[in-house]
């Protein structure tokens, strides 16, 4: 590899990330011509004709230049968030432009909550329709096997789910190899048959676009719904910006990844000009009979590669989300000792799992699931445009008319597609609506009961202060060693504190309040993880920060407090943490009942802060306080 990018003028670890984003990033794009052409061309009322097939392989090449290559690739990876990427990311960027307005900032929060909680009905629909449309190449091979693909793409979905726990370091080894196979295989079959009828390039003009419009009115723009899945994956972009760098993702893209799909697209175009009962698949019937089966093959490793992806992004985003404080805390297992990103959640895979069983067995085919496919993913794409304006806007500055004019092209685009798709709720749209509806309700309702909570703990809080001068004027027995108390306001006395004071009697010779934040940036620079304040009578505070990309490891940032003056043993050290028990009170002011219950249920559920935090079990102790809500 070294060798051969080195005399093509390209550095090895350019080329190397490259490869990398050609097998992670492009997963779910890549797979999209398993599926797209047949279910736009095969809808009620639209049928493979000339006029149709140029038409529409003209909407798929320029809504992939305008949305994927000038929107998503050039435009919207501008906005990193100290180089990470992703619908989390980008609002925690946008909130930081509208600090001192906070009706937009909670605007731009629900839009960034709920544009997250629909990349989760993406992570449903994705598997399901990626490995169902790979497997019914067994329908072009042997038609009397049609009833077999629904359990078999059930069982490579349970095989794909139940290994995730052990990580995908090693197999992502073998993505990009894969992929570049793939990209290749599909550009070459492509050509095959455009050599045969190459006036299907004419395609390439968009005034063909046009006329398919004109043609066929209300048809065409119901296409367009067709058309999106074209698009899908175009997120991931975005999302991988950070494990592979935007020069890497851009190279693959615009050198390899284009033209592989162009290709293709404009294959099965000139195959349907020839024969339009090829519509049935058009993908498997581009290829030679004698590569049929090695080709059903690579496409279900490519589909599963592409689910892989998007598995892999769910659980990256849960993590944000709970460092962000709007998820429950829930179990996070590290894959690898060498990428901190590599990480497994046992819940949401599970969750997965069962949503796209359900989907696989309701749907039963990648047609149906189409229509469910295409609102989740234009949904999203909508809401990352308006807040990549607003960071345009606000952080760097753009002129306010050039702002407003992109924003009324890239959202006319945006919004026509998620249109084209809200026809078809009733075929199918549902249900990832439903889905990510479901996750959006789960999320603000965890971040207001937090806040509710945070806010009756420190009504009924002690002023820190006076309390300290207090303990001076009338010093209980000390006891050696440090004591650490968990707390979210340093201007209070710890719940904790009160407690262990009131029914033990003493006080530990060195006392230190501690509070975490979780920063609206990826990680937290050097200088300000740790900050320490003395406060009279061996009482300290510490403030410790993380970014939300990062796991807080709460013992691993005290021992370095040594370097401000402030060593910490930990074998002498023990942490108090006050464990509230949140209970729902109809003459509370606050949420609904029924959210104040649901909360109760997703605290009592929750993974401890401790465990969060990495605090280790033998050094915690933890006293009960019951707050109502």
């Amino acid at each position: 590899m070294s060798q051969s990018t080195s005399s093509g003028g390209l550095p090895p670890r350019l080329a190397a990330l490259a490869l990398g984003a050609i097998g992670v990033v492009y997963g779910d794009i890549g797979t999209s011509p398993l599926y797209t052409l047949q279910t736009t061309l095969s809808h009620d009322g639209m049928r493979p004709t000339p006029v149709s097939i140029y038409g529409v392989l003209s909407l798929i090449f320029w809504s992939q230049l305008i949305v994927v290559s000038l929107k998503y690739v050039v435009f919207i990876m501008r906005a990193d968030n100290r180089g990470e990427g992703g619908i989390m990311a980008l609002m925690a960027l946008a909130q930081r432009c509208v600090r001192e307005q906070p009706r937009v900032r909670w605007l731009l929060v629900t839009l960034g909550i709920f544009g997250a909680s629909l990349f989760y009905g993406d992570g449903v629909i994705t598997p399901a329709i990626s490995v169902l449309g790979a497997v019914e190449g067994v329908k072009v091979a042997e038609p009397g096997m049609a009833h077999w693909v629904v359990p078999i793409s059930v069982v490579v979905l349970l095989v794909l789910f139940s290994v995730q726990r052990f990580g995908t370091e090693k197999v992502g080894r073998l993505f990009g190899p894969v992929m570049l196979v793939w990209f290749v295989a599909i550009a070459l079959f492509g050509i095959h048959m455009i050599v045969r009828n190459p006036a299907v390039l004419w395609a390439l003009d968009p005034m063909y676009g046009v006329r398919f419009f004109q043609v066929h009115g209300m048809m065409a723009f119901i296409s367009l719904g067709g058309v999106v899945l074209a698009l899908t994956g175009a997120e991931a972009l975005y999302a991988d910006m950070g494990h592979f760098g935007k020069k890497p993702i851009r190279l693959a893209w615009f050198s390899f990844v284009l033209p592989a799909l162009t290709l293709n697209y404009f294959g099965q175009g000139a195959l349907l000009l020839e024969h339009p009962a090829a519509i049935d698949n058009p993908f498997f019937k581009l290829v030679p009979h004698v590569l049929l089966y090695p080709m059903i093959g690579l496409a279900t490793v490519a589909a599963v590669i592409a689910s892989q992806a998007v598995i892999s992004g769910a659980f990256s985003m849960t993590r944000e989300a709970m460092s962000l404080g709007y998820s429950m805390r829930m179990p996070v297992l590290h894959t690898s000792r060498e990428m901190s990103g590599q990480i497994f959640v046992p819940w949401v895979n599970g969750f997965l799992l069962v949503m796209v069983l359900v989907a696989v067995l309701g749907f039963r085919s990648s047609d149906n699931l189409s229509a469910a496919y295409g609102i989740a993913v234009t949904g999203t794409m909508a809401i990352t445009t308006l807040l990549a304006l607003v960071v345009a806007r606000r952080q760097w500055h753009w002129n306010g008319f050039v702002v407003v004019l992109g924003g009324i092209v890239l959202l006319a685009i945006d919004l026509s597609l998620f249109s084209a798709n809200v026809i078809k709720i009733d075929h199918g749209g549902w249900f990832p609506l439903v889905l990510g509806l479901g996750v959006f309700v789960l999320m603000t309702t965890w971040r207001r009961g937090r806040e509710l909570v945070v806010r009756e703990i420190k009504q009924g809080g002690l002023a820190l202060a006076p309390f300290i001068q207090n303990i001076g004027e009338h010093p209980p027995i000390r006891v050696p060693g440090t004591a650490v108390f968990l707390t979210a306001n340093q201007e209070a006395v710890p719940h904790s504190l009160l407690h262990n004071l009131k029914h033990n009697k003493v006080l530990h010779e060195r006392n230190v309040l501690l509070t975490v934040e979780i920063l609206e940036t990826p990680v937290a620079e050097a200088d300000e993880r740790i900050r320490i304040a003395s406060l009279g009578g061996e009482f300290y505070s510490i403030e410790l920060q993380f970014g939300f990309a990062e796991d807080p490891n709460v013992p691993l940032a005290l021992s370095q407090c040594a370097r401000n003056g402030l060593p910490f043993d930990m074998m002498d050290t023990t942490f108090f943490l006050s464990r509230e028990t949140v209970v729902a009170h109809k003459r509370r002011p606050g949420m609904a009942l029924w959210r104040d219950k649901l909360f109760v249920f997703m605290a009592r559920n929750a993974l401890p802060a401790t465990a969060f935090f990495q605090i280790p079990g033998n050094r915690l102790i933890e006293l009960g306080a019951q707050v109502e809500i």
